[in-house]
């Protein structure tokens, strides 16, 4: 099977071209080509396929095998389909929660458009809001030392959120309009290097404490930013998630 490796801001994905439908890959095949020891290794694994309803579909799956909307992975995708001559700029696709549209500029920076979302909601100490995957949200001091994976962890499998989980988010509000965000994510179960949904969520959540779009991010991986608007009933319109995707290699695998 021949496979694309991208990264983008460091969260890594295997992208396969499927638009003829002739791979059907199994959990237990997606958790290894996902190991980092044993197969191609990524945080996440993404099918490029055929849809009726746009360009073409962006089916992600997590290392575990599981599935929701990735951000990044997204972007990604986007950069790949462009390889595949499936856009020149602009474009649309059907991922895990329904139709987003994507632009990708020269500089191979891709703008993602984010679907709509409610308000965000207060969550005992922290705040909570569904940016195509559920994202709590925790403002902290010193990131840098932060426990994440331990603290992380707590949060993902607590009672609160039961029976699917969420990602985690902490985040160190900084000057200029900035946050410095590093998540532990559902589906890797473990902190990744960035997370696209993750740090959208953080700049939604961030606008309550004054902080204005656009919204600049740091994480361990890289840059990004978000944009937005407010909308009704503490809801937010008009997100935009933007940042680089680069393809770091391609190759062939022996499917186990």
């Amino acid at each position: 099977m021949k496979f694309v490796k991208y990264q983008a801001t460091g969260n890594d994905f295997i992208l396969i071209d499927n638009r003829e439908g002739k791979i059907d890959l199994s959990q237990q095949q997606i958790v290894h080509l996902c190991d980092r020891k044993y197969g191609i290794g990524a945080d996440g694994l993404i099918l490029i396929e055929k849809s009726e309803a746009a360009p073409f579909n962006v089916n992600y799956y997590n290392s575990d095998g599981s599935q929701s909307l990735c951000g990044n992975g997204s972007r990604a995708a986007v950069s790949f389909a462009a390889s595949l001559t499936l856009l020149n700029d602009k474009t649309s696709f059907i991922a895990y929660d329904g139709l987003h549209d994507a632009e990708l500029k020269p500089s191979g920076i891709v703008h993602l458009h984010m679907n709509d979302t409610k308000a965000v909601e207060a969550s005992h100490e922290d705040f909570f809001i569904n940016t195509g995957s559920p994202h709590v949200i925790r403002f902290v001091k010193n990131i840098q030392a932060y426990p994440v994976f331990e603290e992380g962890k707590k949060v993902r499998y607590s009672d609160d959120f039961r029976p699917g989980g969420t990602n985690v988010n902490f985040v160190e509000l900084l000057e200029n309009n900035t946050l410095f965000v590093r998540t532990y994510e559902r589906g890797v179960e473990n902190e990744t290097l960035s997370c696209g949904t993750g740090v959208t969520a953080a700049a939604l959540v961030a606008s309550t404490q004054g902080y204005t779009s656009p919204i600049k991010i740091k994480t361990l991986g890289g840059e990004l930013s978000v944009s937005f608007k407010k909308g009704a009933h503490g809801g937010f319109t008009d997100i935009y998630l933007i940042g680089p995707a680069q393809k770091v290699f391609e190759g062939e695998i022996a499917l186990p």
